[in-house]
């Protein structure tokens, strides 16, 4: 039978800063922030040690590890990914990956019922995709698909979301199509609370997923990789494959 309230770890690494947090069930028992993406990798390890021992547990104790996947910054997704994946081989523990967008989505005020959560994709791109539900009671779901749009493209959509949220707001400014609802600054990254309400409902249903193959949602490559597609220069293989 699957434990009603499992422990578990939280990672959230998709912007330039992130969090680690646990929670019993449902209820967040604590979360550190982490610094500037280049230093997630630094202080992830560090700040999941703190977290167990303030409240007792072990690393063993955790019965599950939820990451969110993206999109977002390449090199957080990738620190925080990777150190999910590597968590949950070394203690045995489930792994469950949540789309970031999902997350976001959750966190919007009950009377919008369609939103567009927005990221930056760089190159005056974002990243797109829209949610809606038919009354303020349903959930909201995605009814498009992830995309990339370029910044003025999307500005004129003719049919533009009643609501708009997500990290890409901080890159458009006051930009925004017109009629368009702006959900509060402080809702615009994923939270904990929305990140576990994701993944523990996917645990509890026995949704696993595969630690070899799961990846972040990127839809393009990096910066750093378009330049050497450019220079004709062949990509580097990653470290494991």
């Amino acid at each position: 039978m699957t434990n009603p309230e499992p422990h578990l770890l939280i990672f959230e690494t998709s912007g330039r800063t992130g969090l680690v947090a646990i929670a019993q069930g449902s209820r967040i028992l604590g979360a550190r922030r982490l610094e500037e993406a280049r230093r997630h990798a630094r202080d992830l390890a560090p700040a999941v040690a703190a977290l167990l021992a303030e409240v007792g547990w072990g690393a063993r104790d955790l019965a599950g590890v939820i990451v969110s996947r993206g999109p977002g910054s390449y090199t957080g997704l990738r620190v925080g990914i990777m150190s999910a994946k590597t968590f949950a081989y070394a203690t045995g523990c489930a792994l469950i990956a949540v789309d970031t967008f999902a997350a976001i989505a959750r966190q919007v005020p009950a009377e919008a019922l369609s939103v567009d959560v927005l990221a930056d994709a760089q190159q005056d791109k974002i990243y797109v995709q829209r949610y809606s539900r038919p009354d303020s009671a349903a959930p909201l779901i995605a009814t498009a698909p992830l995309n990339i749009q370029r910044i003025a493209d999307w500005l004129v959509d003719p049919q533009p979301a009643a609501w708009i949220t997500g990290p890409g707001l901080r890159v458009l400014g006051e930009r925004r199509p017109a009629g368009c609802q702006v959900v509060a600054a402080e809702l615009w990254d994923p939270q904990p609370e929305s990140l576990v309400e994701i993944g523990l409902a996917r645990y509890q249903t026995g949704e696993r997923d595969d630690f070899w193959s799961v990846e972040p949602l990127y839809l393009r490559p990096s910066a750093a990789e378009e330049k050497w597609q450019e220079r004709g220069t062949p990509r580097r293989p990653e470290a494991g494959g």
